[in-house]
């Protein structure tokens, strides 16, 4: 797995994305709220859902960077203004440099003007970039059935598409996403959206394929820790179910850590391990690099999870299945999450010695 895992992190190149968040009805007076400071506030601030309905309208545009191995800059631009009026900012400049237009939709309000704004604005930045990823939030879902779901998805879709093709720009490409703050379709949205901003996905899905056949895993996740974004996993079926079993792990992690003190010197000893001559990791080794930065917790189904912090602020979780004897497994896992890390670090040392991808 190690040989593997350093040629696909010498192949690999971190993408530079930009996402925006841009709100549904920037035309319209006086209409109630898409949610999308909300969204921006429970997935990047960790903010409670029940807390934003204190939240005041944004004023102006606000922009903040959240760093990771992908670096988001999320700009977030007022419903009540005109984002194409030229005294505001330069919007060629601005829709010219992003990576994604994100477009909330209130589900529970009459959503056909939204549409209409939202075909308007694609065709103008579709003409200034090309490569600008559009994604659609059906947003504040919470509480509906899955047949109203399915139905509003379908009817918001069919709009947007058939409308497209009537401007002759079928060759746009728009994806739709059902979601609430109140459940984890917020992140799972986000997390799609991030990977689409990531040029060499594809390199990271495959350590993490490799790390699940030589591990025997059953699903794996790289969270960005703080958001629970995961920006990877592997290319098995995935579930809202395993997705969220996933992320409330990280939250128990996270709330636990505050309890525990660190060793300085065994910090010290983890920050600065290096392998043994010859390239090869004694099982000592491996356990004391691993030490401080993993956390396991068995499952009465034979399962277990397991959280590893892996670089620059990513954590990976896996699901484990243990057959009952999770002790026998450890030495394996740990060897090998070790090595699904030095991939991770190789990946991201390439990226700063090379010129970044433009």
């Amino acid at each position: 797995m190690e040989g593997s895992s350093e040629e696909i992190g010498n192949n690999y190149y971190e993408a530079q994305g930009t996402s925006l968040i841009q709100f549904d009805s920037w035309q319209i007076q006086n209409i109630n709220r898409s949610g999308k400071s909300s969204i921006r506030k429970v997935v990047f601030h960790n903010m409670k859902p029940i807390d934003t309905l204190y939240l005041d309208s944004t004023a102006k545009p606000t922009s903040e960077l959240y760093k990771s191995l992908i670096d988001l800059d999320v700009m977030e631009l007022p419903g009540q203004l005109d984002i194409f009026e030229p005294e505001l900012y330069n919007c060629d400049e601005l829709f010219a440099s992003t990576g994604a237009l994100v477009y909330v939709i209130d589900s529970q309000d009459e959503y056909l003007a939204s549409i209409e704004n939202l075909l308007h604005i694609i065709n103008y930045v579709y003409a200034l970039n090309k490569n600008i990823n559009v994604e659609v939030l059906i947003h504040k879902m919470d509480g509906s059935s899955e047949d109203f779901k399915m139905d509003t998805q379908r009817d918001i879709r069919s709009r947007i598409t058939t409308e497209l093709a009537n401007y002759g720009s079928e060759e746009i490409l728009v994806n739709f996403h059902v979601t609430s703050i109140f459940d984890h379709t917020i992140y799972e949205a986000f997390s799609k959206i991030v990977q689409r901003l990531i040029i060499e996905y594809g390199a990271l899905e495959n350590i993490c394929d490799m790390l699940m056949e030589a591990t025997s895993l059953d699903k794996v996740y790289l969270f960005d820790i703080n958001s629970k974004i995961y920006i990877a996993t592997d290319s098995s079926a995935n579930s809202l179910q395993t997705y969220e079993a996933c992320a409330e792990f990280i939250d128990v992690n996270t709330d636990l850590i505050g309890l525990y003190e660190e060793d300085d010197n065994e910090t010290e000893d983890v920050n600065g391990y290096e392998p043994t001559k010859g390239g090869e990791d004694t099982g000592e080794n491996s356990a004391l690099a691993l030490r401080t930065t993993r956390c396991f917790s068995e499952l009465q189904n034979g399962t277990a999870l397991v959280y590893y912090k892996a670089i620059r602020g990513l954590g990976l979780v896996a699901i484990v299945r243990t057959n009952g004897d999770f002790q026998t497994c450890k030495p394996v896992i740990d060897h090998n999450l070790l090595m699904f890390k030095r991939a991770l670090e190789r990946i991201w040392e390439r990226e700063r010695i090379e010129p970044s991808y433009e």
